[in-house]
């Protein structure tokens, strides 16, 4: 491996010029916006490469997915990542404009330098650094890479289940991964599901003067109500049957949360927050309620005046976006219908329910061939003995529908660190890490093919 260190260390410069201009570009898949041009951009990149790629449609007005395939091989390796980003909102937080990418401190800062641009493009800038100073790659390479990830990969799931022949491999990278607090690589071997919905109530035709709420119905309350029977102050969950499809984690589960570290008063401190919610005061308490714990999110909520001053207004709509994270063997389907019938039950049946996405949990098996080899990449890579093994990430994607649903083991690892800011003002990767992800796939590629 030592001509394709050689190789990085020497192109550190351009790898960062190259990254720029896509990071420069906006991308935004909740209003459109460069979705097609930045596509093309990577269509050209994986050209750049020799590869084979397709601009295959996932679904109606939906951008296209690159599919890339190159290299050849005993084995088949399924890379998964995406080109679309969070919007950029509040604009004004941002200490440098978010199209802008921008060095400070040794980090880089840009919408998407994380998630996900910097990880596509480091992978891209592995497998060339391989082919410049190693020659043929030890495997065949599948690349996916998505335009919805950010908008819950909306047409993925029927796409891949209409399509499972695109992803059939022997194992799966996934989009993105992080050290720890340490500096230390972390695996991740699966993620949580999601289910979003919106919430909206109607209570008069229009809104009303504010002295009327002595005898007319105030929507902002009646959807207020609403929401209080969802979560306890306790933060347990209220809807009826939902804990009952909860696994709790096995045996070997247990095993790896032992293996993660976790600093509470270091996350506290990280969040802003005076404690943890619940009373969690040990490593591994949180650990495990981090990744095994289901959530139900008020992720915004909007009615009558919100503006600057006074305006005594009855409001006559309110709505609220609510997420909820999955653990097995919640669906998001069986989650909807859970709420739907809890709902109704507590006598909200005006309650009007939109789903806006959903996406299954999904776990692999830590004892893959494809997790050991990724495990001794840590230790060549990073020199840890025992690197942190996540069972699931907190966070979702399309695990399920990518990978494990058709049987293919995953792991996902890459640049990231505590403080990316990820979906948040002045997102960015420190460029020790991101220089330190590119060395790691090309390890991980060799001990996959061989």
């Amino acid at each position: 491996m030592q001509p394709f260190l050689e190789y990085i260390n020497q192109h550190q410069d351009q790898f960062i010029d190259e990254l720029k201009p896509f990071c420069a570009q906006p991308s935004v898949s909740a209003t459109g916006e460069g979705l097609l041009d930045m596509a093309e951009m990577v269509r050209q990149k994986m050209l750049d490469l020799g590869a084979e790629v397709q601009m295959l449609t996932p679904g109606p007005d939906a951008p296209p997915i690159v599919y890339t395939t190159l290299g050849s091989g005993s084995k088949t390796l399924l890379i998964y990542n995406h080109y679309d980003v969070q919007p950029v909102d509040p604009i004004e937080l941002w200490d440098s404009p978010p199209f802008e990418p921008t060095i400070r401190d040794g980090k880089i800062y840009g919408r998407g330098v994380a998630d996900n641009k910097g990880h596509l493009i480091g992978r891209i800038q592995a497998i060339r650094a391989w082919q410049e100073t190693m020659g043929e790659l030890p495997c065949r390479i599948i690349w996916f890479i998505e335009g919805e990830e950010e908008m819950g990969s909306t047409n993925l799931e029927s796409f891949c289940l209409k399509h499972p022949e695109l992803m059939q491999a022997d194992g799966c990278i996934w989009e993105m991964g992080s050290v720890n607090q340490a500096g230390e690589a972390m695996l991740h071997l699966g993620a949580k599901g999601m289910v979003y919905v919106e919430l909206s109530v109607r209570s008069l035709a229009g809104d009303q003067h504010s002295s009327r709420a002595t005898l007319a119905p105030n929507a902002a309350w009646r959807l207020i109500w609403a929401l209080n029977t969802l979560k306890a102050p306790d933060e347990t969950i209220l809807i009826d049957g939902f804990y009952d499809h909860v696994v709790p984690p096995s045996e070997t589960d247990l095993a790896l949360l032992k293996t993660i570290p976790f600093d509470v008063q270091a996350y506290v401190d990280q969040i802003g927050a005076d404690k943890l919610v619940g009373g969690v005061s040990s490593g591994l308490e949180a650990i495990t309620r981090h990744i095994f714990q289901p959530t139900c999110t008020v992720c915004g909520i909007e009615s009558g005046y919100t503006g600057p001053g006074l305006k005594t207004v009855l409001p006559a709509t309110a709505r609220a976006k609510v997420g909820f994270r999955l653990v097995p063997d919640l669906e998001p389907e069986l989650v909807t219908d859970l709420l739907r019938q809890h709902l109704d039950k507590h006598g909200f049946s005006d309650i009007h329910m939109e789903i806006l996405g959903g996406e299954h949990p999904g776990k692999s098996d830590p004892d893959s061939d494809l997790v050991k080899n990724a495990i001794k990449a840590v230790q060549q890579v990073y020199g840890v003995e025992t690197p942190a093994v996540y069972p699931m990430m907190p966070a979702s994607g399309p695990v399920w529908a990518v990978a494990t649903s058709h049987g293919t083991p995953l792991v996902g690892f890459g640049a990231g660190y505590p403080g990316i800011q990820i979906h948040a003002p002045n997102e960015n990767l420190r460029l020790s890490d991101y220089f330190q992800a590119i060395r790691m796939i090309g390890q991980f590629v060799a001990n996959f093919g061989n």
